[in-house]
């Protein structure tokens, strides 16, 4: 990694500073700001001129024993990864859930912050630490790439680290954006057979057949994965449905045509005003035209997710 310390040029002395404050009128500050402005270890920082009072300052975190950020970029992805690979063994790569978040993938059912996680060779001697959690595992030449500057697990890769970690949901949802994103079933079926057996090796071909690139959000993905446990048919994904004479009525999330029951997954965005009212709208003409329409949330998948089987499962045998 190429992190390093800028120092801002021009600075002024402390004395002439708050002589300037005081000819306008200003109340001078206590402390002057830090000249942190990236990724630093002790070390890189020392070097620089910057001491360790200036580290201690407010406006510098410090993400672990060794490493410094400045505040005002402290909850940036990025900077967090450069940091923790400042003090990485050679050839470290960011994988899994880190990995995940610098593709875009959203996934569900974890949290939203933790450590910045890395894999290592199998050899390594390098420790978790608050900061950065460890894995060891070989790594082919073509499971590793650069993002954003940065040197992380591909696609593949990601998925196939990920299925070790997850639940099956949560992995459909991480299975359908890959394959939305670029990734193809052949690429996952290729990373399987390079590690055929061990951890999260039956999850993946579980959750591969299952697999939809049309799947638009993350928990429309975990309700898709509650029904195919369920042994429910298969719905169609964002299905156009159409009225008797072919006008178009809307879209639907899941659907099946054949007995006219649909699927609605509504995240946060249907709660808006305008939005809620187009849904009503179009939730009346649906109706009108002889569709079953059921309407699910987070709260419903995540907390009765019997219930929302046994209601779409009436609805489809009538």
């Amino acid at each position: 990694m190429g992190a390093s310390v800028q120092i801002s040029s021009g600075l002024w002395t402390a004395s002439a500073r708050i002589a300037t404050d005081r000819q306008a009128g200003r109340v001078p500050s206590r402390r002057a700001p830090s000249r942190l402005t990236g990724p630093a270890t002790r070390a890189m920082a020392r070097d620089a001129g910057i001491s360790e009072k200036q580290l201690r300052r407010r406006d510098v975190v410090r993400l672990s024993r060794d490493t410094y950020v400045p505040r005002w970029v402290a909850r940036d992805l990025r900077v967090r990864v450069a940091a923790v690979l400042l003090t990485a063994p050679p050839g470290a790569v960011v994988s899994h859930l880190t990995a995940a978040s610098l593709w875009g993938l959203a996934v569900p059912l974890q949290p939203e912050t933790g450590p910045v996680h890395v894999t290592v060779s199998t050899g390594s001697a390098v420790r978790a630490r608050q900061d950065r959690s460890i894995h060891r595992s070989p790594l082919h030449d073509s499971d590793v790439t650069r993002h954003h500057g940065l040197p992380l697990t591909t696609l593949a890769r990601t998925w196939r680290d990920l299925a070790m970690v997850l639940t099956p949901p949560a992995l459909l949802a991480v299975t359908d954006q890959v394959l939305g994103s670029g990734g193809t079933i052949a690429d996952l079926r290729s990373q399987l057979a390079r590690r055929p057996s061990g951890r999260g090796c039956a999850r993946a071909r579980a959750v591969l057949p299952v697999a939809d690139p049309r799947a638009e959000s993350p928990m429309e993905s975990v309700l898709r994965w509650l029904l195919h446990a369920a042994g429910l048919p298969r719905p169609v994904l964002q299905h156009d449905v159409r009225t008797s004479g072919g006008g178009f009525l809307g879209r639907a999330d899941l659907a099946w045509p054949e007995v006219k029951v649909l699927v609605e997954f509504d995240g946060d965005v249907h709660r808006e005003r305008e939005v809620f009212v187009h849904d009503l709208r179009r939730q009346n003409l649906l109706v009108a035209e002889g569709w079953v329409v059921l309407r699910f949330t987070s709260a419903d998948v995540l907390g009765r997710p019997d219930e929302v089987v046994a209601q779409i499962r009436r609805a489809l045998h009538g």
